[in-house]
C-alpha cells in the first residue's frame, strides 16, 4: 500500500527541544513530528497539543521534546491495508500512522487526508448482504455472511471503510438473513464515514432485484458489489472508466488461471496431433464489482433478478457494456476453501 516515504520533514532528533518539534508541526499541514534516533528508530510522536500541554504544566520552550510526547503510539507495517489504517485511525482518534520496519525504523508515515482522498465522489454505493451464505454453513449459522471475519475485520466493514477511501459516503447495504446483526454493526454509518442506508428484502431478490427498493433514483452511476469480497480494487479508476467509455453497465473482471492437473491430448479422428503436458487455462471471471448507469438502475423490476441476466438482457439489447480489469488483490470468499485462504493471506 502506498504511504509517505518522503518523511525527513516530519522528524526531530531524540536531542530537540519543544520549540523544534512546534516549528516543525507549524510548519507542515501533517500536524504531528516524530522523535527518532540515528538509525531512524522511532522513541515517540508529538502534536502541538502535546506542546501545549507541556508549556500549562511550566515546561519552557527550550525544555526536551522527549518525553512529553507520546511513546505508546499506534503504528503499523508496510504491508497493512488501507481498511485497517483507517480503522486504526477511527478507533483512536489519530488522523496520522507512523510506518516502521521490524526493528522500530520509520519508512513512511499515513495521513488521514491521503488515505480517503481529496475528492468525495456523488455517487453511491450498493453493496449486496442479504445472502444466507449456506455454503460457509455452519460459520453462518448465527453470522451473515458479509460479517465474517477475516484478518480480525468483518468482511463488509472491510468493503464500507474501502469505498470511503475512495471518495464514496453514500452507501446502501441489501440485507435479510440475520439483519439485525448487520445494523447492529454499523447503524446510520456515522462511525464508519459514511451514511449509510438499508435496503430490506422481505424475500430474497437476487444479486439485482433489491436494486429496486432504492427509496430515490440515482442521478450519477451506481457502485454495486457483491458482500463477501475482499479486495483492493481501484473503484475511483473503476468509476472514471464508466464515464470516459460512455459506458451502460461497466463489470469489474479478474484474471484467472487454472492449472489443468493431466496433460491434455489433441486428437485428429484417432490420431494424435499433440500432447500439452498439464497446461494452464487463462480466463477472465466475473469480480463482482460493477457501475452501473442511472437509466439501467432505473429499469430494474422489483422481482427476483441476478445482476449477470441484466448484463445479457442489455448486451443483447444493443447497449454498451464494459469491462474492467482489476489488477490488485482479490478474492470471493463464498466458499470455506477460499474463506480460509483470504484468513491466510490477509
Amino acid at each position: 500500500m502506498d504511504f509517505e516515504s518522503r518523511v525527513e520533514e516530519f522528524c526531530v532528533p531524540k536531542t530537540a527541544s519543544l520549540l523544534d518539534a512546534l516549528r516543525v508541526i507549524d510548519r507542515d499541514a501533517g500536524g504531528f513530528a516524530v522523535i527518532v534516533d540515528e538509525q531512524r528508530k522511532v522513541h515517540g510522536t508529538l502534536t502541538d497539543g502535546d506542546i501545549r500541554r507541556a508549556l500549562l504544566a511550566g515546561e519552557q520552550l527550550t525544555s526536551p521534546a522527549l518525553g512529553h510526547g507520546s511513546t505508546n503510539f499506534s503504528f503499523v507495517g508496510p504491508q497493512e491495508g488501507r481498511a485497517h489504517v483507517l480503522d486504526l485511525m477511527q478507533a483512536r482518534s489519530i488522523r496520522q500512522v507512523p510506518v516502521l520496519d521490524d526493528s522500530g525504523a520509520l519508512l513512511g508515515i499515513h495521513f488521514l487526508n491521503h488515505l480517503i482522498g481529496h475528492i468525495e465522489r456523488p455517487n453511491m454505493a450498493v453493496i449486496m448482504a442479504g445472502g444466507k451464505g449456506t455454503r460457509l454453513y455452519p460459520i453462518t449459522k448465527t453470522v451473515p455472511k458479509p460479517m465474517v471475519r477475516v484478518a480480525g475485520r468483518p468482511i463488509l466493514e472491510r468493503l464500507v471503510l474501502h469505498l470511503v477511501s475512495h471518495g464514496i459516503r453514500e452507501i446502501a447495504l441489501s440485507v435479510n438473513y440475520l439483519s439485525h446483526v448487520i445494523e447492529d454493526h454499523f447503524g446510520d454509518g456515522a462511525g464508519f464515514g459514511a451514511k449509510i442506508q438499508y435496503l430490506r428484502e422481505d424475500e430474497p431478490l437476487g444479486t439485482a432485484g433489491s436494486l429496486s427498493l432504492l427509496p430515490e433514483k440515482p442521478t450519477d452511476p451506481v457502485v454495486v458489489m457483491n458482500g463477501d469480497l475482499v479486495m483492493s480494487a481501484d473503484v475511483g479508476s473503476m468509476i472514471d472508466f464508466h464515464g470516459r467509455s460512455r459506458s451502460f453497465a461497466t463489470m469489474g473482471v479478474k484474471p484467472y488461471v487454472h492449472q489443468v492437473p493431466f496433460g491434455c491430448v489433441e486428437s485428429e479422428g484417432d490420431r494424435i496431433a499433440s500432447i500439452r503436458e498439464k497446461p494452464s487455462i487463462s480466463m477472465m471471471v466475473n469480480a463482482g464489482l460493477y457501475v452501473l448507469s442511472p437509466e439501467l438502475i432505473q429499469e430494474i423490476p422489483s422481482e427476483f433478478l441476478l445482476i449477470t441476466d441484466v448484463f445479457d438482457s442489455a448486451i443483447r439489447n444493443g447497449r454498451d457494456c464494459r469491462s474492467f480489469v482489476i489488477d490488485e488483490d482479490w478474492a470471493d470468499v463464498g466458499q470455506v476453501g477460499d474463506l480460509r485462504k483470504a484468513q491466510g493471506d490477509f
